[in-house]
């Protein structure tokens, strides 16, 4: 028996990168992530080397369920090293296992709200030809053909991850016809990454099958429109027991550079979204508050009701990468609750 390992990983292109695959094929059983073989691939043509040195390296770092080949055929999450097994300058998977063992004792957690709109050709699904649809209102969480539009390829996307075996947590429609989310996790930082590049690899592999592309552009309608945007929900043991840990959470991330250092990295595109308007805060200020979506971060209302939880960082961008915004807000968070005695 032969299995098709669908061998996945995240490309060079700037300013933000592409998902790339290639299928290998292996004789079964298979064992773990581990006993998977590494493989290469032409750096040259993903903006990854250069011509005259042009071999990168594929290594296995996370093995799931193909849902769309099905069987015993699998999908395969790898890192990019350089020809000396060292980590490739675009593998920031690397930099977050780092970051994300120094504090595994304070056992960060995620949620990852991944925001997409499917475009047919040029226009978004369900933006009529040669014009615009009704004003935002009515299609966040909406039912009926008049308001939604993809709804089978976001089931279809769904059932995939599950099958696949993701931690999604939920799906919704969103304010402009044709925008979606779904939620990865709770999961520990390196997991809910690894999983929502699956889970992205996984709607643009479906969505092919309808003909459509899903974009994650941040403002992928000039104008007054929402844009796309991956908020991030974020805890660790000691927000989970107390209201001080979630608060001094908070005030770390509003501290000196902290706000620009983690905006400049958030997804290209970041000012175009984060103006202000439409349920955002100005990319250039930092604030939090309670059930405050205006905020850049908000504290829920039941978690000040509970006296502990989590918080919802609302800045990165749907095109954010995922091993960046756990690494940047795992450093700055649990090193605040550390220096606080908070841990």
């Amino acid at each position: 028996m032969t299995i098709k390992a669908e061998y996945i990983w995240i490309d060079g292109t700037e300013p933000t990168a592409k998902l790339r695959s290639k299928t290998k094929i292996l004789t079964a059983p298979v064992g773990g992530v581990a006993e998977l073989p590494i493989w290469g691939f032409d750096g040259s043509s993903t903006n990854q080397a250069e011509g005259h040195a042009s071999d990168c390296v594929l290594k296995p770092v996370y093995s799931c369920p193909d849902p769309i080949r099905g069987g015993g055929h699998l999908l395969v999450l790898c890192e990019v090293l350089n020809t000396d097994m060292t980590a490739h300058t675009t593998n920031t998977r690397a930099q977050l296992v780092e970051v994300a063992e120094k504090y595994a004792a304070q056992e960060p957690i995620f949620g990852i709200e991944q925001e997409y709109t499917f475009f047919k050709g040029h226009r978004p699904l369900g933006f009529p030809e040669g014009g615009f649809p009704a004003p935002q209102g009515g299609y966040y969480c909406g039912v009926g053909a008049d308001e939604i539009h993809g709804r089978d390829i976001v089931e279809a996307h769904l059932d995939n991850c599950l099958t696949a075996g993701l931690g999604i947590s939920g799906i919704n429609a969103e304010v402009m016809p044709g925008q979606w989310e779904f939620q990865v996790g709770p999961l520990d930082p390196v997991t809910v990454a690894d999983q929502l590049w699956i889970a992205r690899w996984l709607l643009y592999r479906t969505a092919e099958d309808y003909e459509v592309s899903a974009t994650l552009h941040p403002k992928p309608v000039k104008g007054d429109w929402n844009g796309a945007g991956a908020h991030t929900n974020f805890s660790t043991k000691a927000m989970c027991e107390g209201y001080d840990a979630i608060i001094t959470a908070c005030e770390a991330l509003g501290e000196g550079s902290k706000p620009l250092d983690h905006v400049k990295n958030y997804g290209a595109g970041i000012d175009d979204r984060l103006t202000g308007l439409h349920e955002t805060a100005p990319w250039n200020e930092y604030s939090y508050g309670v059930s405050n979506r205006g905020a850049s971060v908000r504290i829920p209302w039941q978690v000040e009701k509970d006296g502990k939880g989590y918080i919802e960082d609302r800045r990165p961008n749907a095109n954010v990468d995922p091993y960046v915004v756990t690494r940047l807000l795992v450093d700055t968070c649990c090193s605040a609750l550390e220096k606080a005695g908070q841990v």
